[in-house]
């Protein structure tokens, strides 16, 4: 897709055939929303899909027990498929983006979420479901990558803004697919209560398909503005040359790997709680009920936590500064929970939920610690990645060493673990440094990279 409404002339000569941001970017001073409705709303309702999938099923265990034979095995086996397929697809993503393009993978990642959520709400075994939830998480293990390139390609000049609104909308999803899995269920069956939420993802096609049809016209435009001037080459932004695009190996990247390692151990504690905290909470003597609610207002709190961040860190000098603070939210979550889990519950709850900022900042410096929508493909691919793979294990080796201590005091140290891992991640990531400058491979006949920063 290309530019909205961008003729050549209104291009520095820096941007003349190269990223798509830099040109939406200057073209939008004066039309700061013009042509961009459509990826707005695309962007947004994707969010509110990308964990819906996940986070419906675990209210429904205790149905799909005894409809589908699910036994401690095949849900532990549910529980690890999110980070393990968001791993796999997270490193290949990246390289489907470079061959075919942000929205047609895109695509492709909403067709699969689609279609296998429909197919397991319609399975009969266990197994099948269990395929067909690996084919839906790989939808979204797609989603997850292709956001932060697309916030970066056609929301150059308001990336804080956007990022605040889609991670926002990330949390409600998680949040409300959970609570609303078992009223539905009553209403009417699991399948349809698992099913439901294919229709949203079937939404997140219809803006997409909007924003094309505007592409194809100011292509259309643009093409036929460099046909009537005499001389003029057609490399504005609805041209269809392109500059050769510079190969990234992430892997030689300190910035992918600080990023990587900040990821796994936020998501490392995430996963934990979302895993473990009902049952510890319960063993501990707290009603079951207000076990579960302390899981529900978890969730709940990411939602105001991701609305700051994206709005506040881009101001600051040093990001770890709110990062510093995130994790001694998150200190004070684990001590307390550890200490004294039924006495002053909801405040250490409450602690521990304000450090999930850590997590609408990983996604935050996708951008902030990338030049172009490549290089923003590439980063948030690799730090997804190789992040969910390193978080993945976190509630196995929670739940392990409790088994074989008879204590939660070793399973807690890890806590401790992840918060060292999370904030070493962070300094490497402190730094204003981008993914190009380190990790940007020499193609024969390429361009010369930019060098200056674009504002955000």
């Amino acid at each position: 897709m290309s530019a909205p409404g961008a003729g050549q002339q209104d291009l520095p000569g820096w941007c003349r055939g190269s990223d798509y941001s830099c040109q939406v970017s200057n073209y939008l001073v004066k039309k700061p929303w013009t042509g961009r409705i459509g990826a707005l709303l695309g962007i947004m309702v994707m969010a509110v899909s990308l964990r819906a999938a996940v986070s419906v099923v675990p209210p429904l265990l205790g149905e799909l027990r005894s409809a589908l034979g699910f036994d401690a095995g095949t849900i532990g086996l549910l529980a690890m498929l999110p980070p393990l397929i968001f791993a796999v697809f997270g490193l290949l993503t990246p390289v489907l983006i470079r061959r075919f393009g942000l929205e047609r993978v895109l695509v492709a990642a909403v067709v699969l979420a689609v279609v296998g959520q429909l197919v397991r709400a319609a399975t009969g075994q266990v197994w099948p479901f269990l395929g067909w939830s690996a084919v839906v998480m790989a939808g979204y293990g797609i989603g997850n990558v292709v956001l932060p390139p697309l916030v970066k390609k056609y929301f150059p000049d308001r990336v804080g803004v956007v990022t605040a609104g889609y991670v926002t909308l990330l949390a409600v999803g998680t949040a409300a697919s959970p609570q609303l899995a078992v009223p539905v269920a009553g209403l009417t069956n699991w399948r349809v209560s698992i099913g439901l939420w294919a229709s949203v993802s079937f939404l997140v096609l219809l803006p997409w398909a909007a924003q094309a049809l505007r592409d194809r016209q100011v292509r259309r435009s643009a093409a036929d503005d460099a046909g009537r001037a005499p001389g003029t080459a057609s490399t504005g932004p609805g041209a269809a040359v392109k500059a050769a695009v510079p190969k990234l190996v992430p892997w030689r990247s300190r910035v992918a790997w600080g990023l990587a390692i900040f990821l796994a151990g936020n998501s490392a504690q995430t996963y934990v709680y979302f895993t473990w905290l009902p049952p510890y909470l319960a063993g501990e003597g707290l009603d079951p009920a207000a076990a579960g609610s302390a899981l529900a207002y978890f969730a709940i709190l990411g939602l105001p936590v991701s609305l700051l961040v994206p709005l506040w860190v881009p101001r600051m000098k040093n990001p770890i500064i709110a990062i510093s603070l995130f994790a001694m939210f998150w200190t004070i979550g684990h001590l307390g929970l550890y200490l004294a889990p039924t006495a002053g519950t909801w405040l250490w709850v409450t602690s521990a939920g304000l450090g999930q900022g850590t997590f609408a900042t990983a996604l935050l410096m996708v951008n902030l610690r990338s030049r172009t929508t490549h290089g923003s493909s590439v980063l948030s691919g690799f730090s997804q990645g190789v992040g969910y793979a390193g978080a993945g294990i976190a509630p196995l080796f929670f739940g392990t060493i409790h088994d074989a201590t008879g204590s939660w005091t070793w399973s807690f140290a890890t806590l401790g673990l992840c918060l060292v891992v999370m904030m070493t991640g962070a300094v490497m990531i402190n730094p204003k440094r981008y993914i190009e400058e380190s990790a940007a491979a020499p193609v024969p006949g390429a361009l010369p990279a930019r060098t200056d920063s674009s504002k955000l």
